[in-house]
């Protein structure tokens, strides 16, 4: 069959030929449509009419070269190789009978020690099926069968209901991951607003850090500026001083270099009184010892340093404790309130209030007349 079906194939398709099979001059066949394709593509350039050549002209032979010689006819022109189209019919119908049919063919386990035997019956003590020559003469013999429909059956329905209870536990495990999902969203949503949260406070606490920084900054800067304005005056004042004494002294110089007794005696009584009193500084102040110091400003942090250390998260009983002091602040509150009002009204009735005058009595005098 393999040789035939080699004879029956077309040099151009190189596939069994498709009827109509034309029989060339030299004896070779083609399919017509494979005889058209060779003659076209030979003359490409005579008319054509629906894809077919309509006039004659000449080709070779794609298996011996032979040129085949065309009428007016064309392709159409040559002659059918009915034997061969008939060949080709009994083949594919004989190769069709002789295919095994797909639903005949079933592959029927057969018995590990009984080769011949096929297996037939089911083992409800082994529980395995085996052929009847086991349960005869073999390792079955005293075991109790059964049918291998009637397990079949039975053993199907428990897989069907095992893989439908699977496929309701798969549901019920897929809605836990779900859950479980949704639970872990909620995780990061909950984590990130905790975040925020603590950087809130965080940031809140870092304001009241600059704010008290600021005002304790304030408070030095407030008595630097007070000390040096007070330093900067008092060196103008002993500026001025030393300024008035090198006057005097260059005065002095000057007297000292007058040739007249004279005048120098004259001059040197007042010049002289000048000179102590230049020379007395108890009128300017003087700075006391350690006036430059700002040391009563120094700061200590451990205790808050501490506090700041023991920094944790809330308990439940840390925010009752918030909201007692938060009460007892308010409590605290009016109370002071209260006192306050009450000494006011108090420090009223203490007061000296102006004595009462007399009653005046009543004038009887009219205009006009005197008393």
């Amino acid at each position: 069959m393999d040789s035939l079906e080699k004879q029956l194939i077309c040099p151009i398709c190189l596939e069994m030929f498709t009827k109509p099979v034309v029989i060339l001059p030299c004896q070779h066949n083609l399919c017509r449509k494979c005889a058209n394709d060779i003659f076209q593509s030979s003359n490409p350039y005579l008319p054509t009419r629906g894809g077919t050549v309509t006039s004659g002209g000449r080709f070779r032979c794609p298996s011996c070269r032979h040129e085949v010689v065309l009428n007016r006819h064309g392709v159409y022109g040559l002659q059918r190789n009915l034997l061969v189209e008939n060949i080709i019919d009994m083949y594919k119908q004989e190769y069709i009978s002789s295919r095994p049919s797909p639903e005949q063919k079933v592959d029927q386990p057969m018995c590990e020690v009984h080769e011949d035997e096929k297996i037939n019956i089911y083992c409800l003590s082994c529980c395995v099926p085996t052929c009847s020559m086991c349960k005869v003469f073999g390792a079955h013999k005293d075991c109790e069968v059964a049918p291998l429909n009637s397990i079949y059956q039975t053993q199907k329905t428990e897989l069907s209901d095992r893989i439908a209870m699977m496929v309701g536990n798969n549901d019920r495990i897929q809605g836990i991951i779900s859950q479980l999902e949704e639970t872990c969203r909620s995780i990061e949503e909950n984590g990130r607003r905790q975040k925020s949260k603590v950087c809130e406070k965080f940031d809140h606490l870092y304001a009241i850090l600059e704010d008290r920084k600021r005002e304790m900054n304030v408070k030095v800067n407030a008595e630097q500026e007070e000390k040096l304005n007070y330093i900067r005056r008092l060196t103008r004042k002993y500026g001025d001083h030393l300024e008035s004494m090198a006057k005097i002294m260059e005065t002095g110089i000057q007297t000292l270099e007058e040739p007249e007794m004279a005048v120098f005696l004259q001059n040197t009584k007042p010049l002289l009184q000048k000179i102590a009193e230049a020379s007395n500084t108890s009128h300017l102040e003087r700075v006391e010892r350690g006036y430059e110091n700002m040391d009563h400003y120094s700061v200590s942090f451990k205790r808050e340093g501490r506090a700041l250390r023991n920094i944790d998260f809330a308990r439940d009983d840390d925010d009752d404790e918030e909201e007692e002091d938060e009460e007892e602040v308010a409590v605290d509150a009016d109370s002071r309130a209260g006192q306050t009002a009450s000494g006011e009204v108090d420090s009223l009735n203490e007061e000296a209030l102006p004595p009462l005058l007399p009653p005046q009595p009543l004038s009887t005098c009219r205009p006009g007349t005197s008393s």
